[in-house]
């Protein structure tokens, strides 16, 4: 039996540490869930814009984030949001918002580096929350973090078994492709920029390939992928609540990533 495993990145295989920034009343919000705050209002997009941090920092915080990003021609994705939208909406808001400084992105990024700076950061990514009702940026968001203990010897075990694995994450390729060289995961199986129906359909194109597909992840956008796939595995590793419906669509509850090594090899008819 041929058998795939696809893990979110940031709370399944990463330890991770995320601050968001009110732009319109000014307060940090350290220690946010991102998903969740963007999750609370159909309005609110998630994006991930593709940026260095250090350039971040090397502008003047007065600088229109918006201005900033037209000038250099940063690019972005759609990270997650509730409603259906086209791109170029997307973009006309965030490339044309007036609310959000580069200052504001700069607080996040030296929050988050704060926090991190004595461990060995593997991903630092940084984006916004659009709220398309304001129109405009509503947060600055940074996450940073690490591969949890343990986490690059499962991607080993399950590799020594012949199952591989895969990551579909809302962060951007460059700084997942740095996780997964870390880890082990060849870059082509490397998917960012995932939205909750990518990953779903990520999900579904390895079931044309493998006999079964096993999704692990922990939070609410991995939702759908978890649904789609034929062994669903909740991780509880990072701190935080867990929306209801995971555990409902959840076969599996570990507390360590490498608890599903076991589980995926139990798949296997002979063993």
């Amino acid at each position: 039996m041929s058998i795939a495993v696809v893990f979110d990145s940031a709370g399944t295989l990463l330890h991770t540490y995320r601050v968001a920034k009110d732009v319109i009343h000014g307060e940090l919000l350290p220690g946010i869930e991102t998903v969740t705050l963007t999750f609370s209002s159909p309005e609110r997009v998630l994006v991930v814009i593709h940026v260095h941090s250090r350039d971040i920092i090397e502008t003047p915080p007065e600088t229109s984030l918006s201005s900033y990003l037209v000038r250099n021609r940063v690019g972005f994705g759609v990270s997650c949001t509730r409603k259906v939208l086209v791109a170029e909406e997307v973009g006309k808001v965030l490339y044309e918002d007036t609310f959000a400084d580069v200052g504001d992105l700069q607080d996040c990024i030296r929050n988050v580096w704060n926090v991190c700076h004595r461990e060995a950061v593997v991903t630092m990514n940084s984006g916004v929350i659009i709220n398309m009702g304001l129109p405009g940026i509503e947060f600055t968001v940074t996450t940073g973090g690490k591969p949890f203990e343990g986490a690059r010897e499962a991607i080993r075990e399950l590799h020594r078994e012949g199952i591989p694995a895969f990551i579909a994450s809302g962060d951007r390729v460059a700084k997942l492709e740095k996780m997964a060289d870390y880890l082990g995961i060849p870059r082509d199986r490397v998917y960012g920029i995932a939205t909750p129906t990518l990953k779903a359909q990520i999900v579904a194109d390895l079931q044309a390939e493998y006999d079964k597909v096993v999704m692990v992840g922990d939070g609410i956008n991995d939702l759908l992928a978890m649904k789609r796939a034929d062994v669903a595995i909740l991780t509880e590793e990072q701190s935080g609540e867990k929306h209801d419906e995971l555990y409902k669509a959840a076969d599996h509850v570990v507390q360590n990533v490498r608890e599903v090594v076991a589980i995926v090899k139990s798949l296997h008819p002979n063993a």
